[in-house]
């Protein structure tokens, strides 16, 4: 590697840090907002909010790394062209696709990253949010007991609490069951406990009464006052049960390796979207390397000029949005008929033709004045 290559390469790598550490924290936070006020509303800790805020980088990585690139190839191409850095390699007799060798190589390593995102740490890192997910949904302590505020743990069902003690006891409770089509029963009670059973959480009342109103013509109301009782919370619960596993987190190499059938049993999704699956994991990360090619190229086109590159920038920002929404409409055929897998690369292959496309033209000018002399 030349040093003109290593200094550019090391000017992009600089750059791409910035601007994918600046969009991560944007989308982090966008999305850390809402977590935030949903676990911490719900009684869990800041520990738990940090844990599913850490799940979440790498699917936040991968989707900024495109966007990352194509800014840093960008910029990087703006400054070194308004410093005259670039022009004086043209004039030394570098060719554009001499000049495009580096970010060639950016885009390697950037390509290398996101496939490493793509095929392995984002669906390992779904697999576990969804794992812990559902492990917390399972907690009924943190999900469903806040004192002082109705809840509905499940249709038709209220509770409110109107203290938690620190050794776990709830007092003054109230408890109204509406799931009956025939009656409805509503529980007050001094004291509670929460208890494990065999089928699951069980709701401990002590000195209280049930009230149960029938929904007949006649609407009897009977009341009991108890000692104790218990109230099971097991079928609140039944409808977080997860049976299946989606295609999203399995690595890229369990869905290859996998037998089809024991594939399909175990995420209960058809061959297309598998299929899809599988080619999208393997096209998306060539985007970044086409979107940094793409952005470098476009702007080698332009003349010096103090004014800048703006012209050359917003066209290079539209090529890149019509690369987006042909990444999107392969990714829609794909999924809609088996047969149709190879547009999902579409779009990175589009991207390197057109970046060639743009360095063909770019170094038109000089050829044509060699020409005339």
């Amino acid at each position: 590697m030349s040093r003109f290559d290593r200094y550019l390469l090391s000017q992009l790598v600089a750059l791409f840090g910035f601007f994918a550490l600046v969009l991560v924290s944007v989308y982090w936070v966008n999305r850390a907002v809402g977590l935030f006020d949903r676990l911490l509303g719900d009684g869990h800790s800041a520990l738990v909010f940090l844990e599913f805020s850490l799940l979440m980088l790498p699917n936040v990585i991968r989707l900024v790394l495109p966007i990352a690139a194509f800014a840093a190839a960008v910029y990087a191409t703006n400054r070194l062209t308004q410093e005259s850095e670039l022009v004086v390699m043209q004039a030394t007799g570098f060719s554009a696709f001499r000049l495009a060798r580096p970010v060639l190589y950016f885009g390697a390593i950037v390509t290398l990253l996101h496939l490493t995102l793509m095929n392995v740490l984002v669906p390992w890192s779904t697999a576990m949010l969804s794992a812990r997910e559902a492990t917390l949904s399972e907690n009924v302590t943190a999900r469903y007991l806040n004192e002082g505020q109705f809840m509905h743990p499940a249709t038709g069902v209220t509770l409110y609490i109107r203290e938690i003690t620190q050794t776990g006891e709830l007092r003054d409770i109230f408890l109204s069951d509406e799931r009956s089509t025939t009656e409805r029963t509503t529980y007050t009670a001094r004291r509670a406990l929460l208890a494990r059973g065999e089928n699951g959480p069980t709701l401990l009342m002590f000195d209280g009464i049930a009230q149960t109103l029938t929904r007949d013509e006649r609407q009897n109301l009977s009341v009991t006052r108890f000692a104790d009782v218990t109230y099971n919370l097991s079928g609140m619960l039944a409808g977080d049960e997860r049976t299946l596993t989606p295609a999203e987190h399995l690595t890229t190499l369990e869905l290859i390796t996998t037998d089809r059938a024991a594939l399909q049993a175990l995420t209960g999704a058809e061959r297309v979207t598998i299929l899809q699956e599988i080619h999208s994991r393997l096209a998306q990360p060539f985007l970044s390397a086409a979107a940094a090619l793409v952005g470098f190229a476009t702007l080698l086109v332009g003349a010096f000029s103090r004014f800048g590159l703006w012209r050359q920038i917003l066209g290079a920002v539209g090529i890149l949005i019509f690369l987006q929404l042909l990444n999107t409409t392969g990714s829609a055929a794909a999924l809609r008929d088996a047969r149709l897998w190879p547009a999902v690369y579409a779009a990175p292959l589009a991207g390197f033709a057109i970046a060639a496309l743009l360095l063909f033209v770019a170094q038109r000018p000089r050829r044509v004045r060699g020409a005339l002399a």
